[in-house]
């Protein structure tokens, strides 16, 4: 089972942080500052996998990360997690992130959060994977994008009508015209 999933930059930076169990903010915190301390020391030319780690729950948990560019992936897990299932699945994600923002960069989760959990969500909910296929995932991202972009247009659709109609020339009563009050016909 995935505990958690963390993205930080070089600096310790996090840009995303999920976790499926529950820890404290303090704890969450020191785990982010020790998956830090561990992963970037290690020389790129070393396993992406560390076994045996015991962060803030003492058990023993396994680190699976891969580094692009200025941004670490990190995935947390317990012993019955594949490594290289892990490595294909950080790698699905990253793949996913850069068809979706073209390109994708620190800048892109830190503007783009709520897109990012999105695709994530797609594809670990709980702990567990759901899906692997990159074009399943990006066929359900652009029906969310559409289902945002029809809503947004529900919801100028108020602020259309009354600025047409101000903008609609209604013809003027002429001037004098006594109108009788409703009350007074009977």
């Amino acid at each position: 089972m995935i505990k958690a999933i963390l993205i930080f930059n070089n600096h310790g930076k996090p840009r995303l942080l999920k976790f499926y169990h529950q820890y404290t903010e303090d704890q969450q915190q020191a785990i982010l500052r020790e998956v830090f301390q561990i992963v970037s020391k290690r020389e790129d030319n070393v396993c992406n996998f560390l076994e045996s780690v015991s962060l803030i729950t003492g058990s023993d948990d396994k680190l699976i990360y891969r580094h692009y560019a200025t941004l670490y992936f990190v995935f947390c897990v317990d012993s019955s997690e594949s490594e290289l299932g892990i490595l294909d699945l950080i790698q699905v994600f990253v793949e996913t992130l850069d068809k979706c923002f073209e390109n994708v960069c620190e800048l892109d989760l830190i503007f783009h959060v709520d897109k990012v959990h999105y695709i994530l969500q797609e594809i670990v909910m709980g702990g567990m994977v759901l899906e692997t296929n990159m074009n399943e995932i990006l066929l359900r991202v652009n029906e969310q994008e559409k289902i945002e972009k029809q809503e947004a247009g529900l919801q100028a659709v108020p602020g259309k009508a009354i600025s047409a109609v101000k903008n609609m020339e209604m013809p003027r009563l002429p001037s004098g015209l006594a109108i009788p009050a409703l009350g007074s016909f009977k």
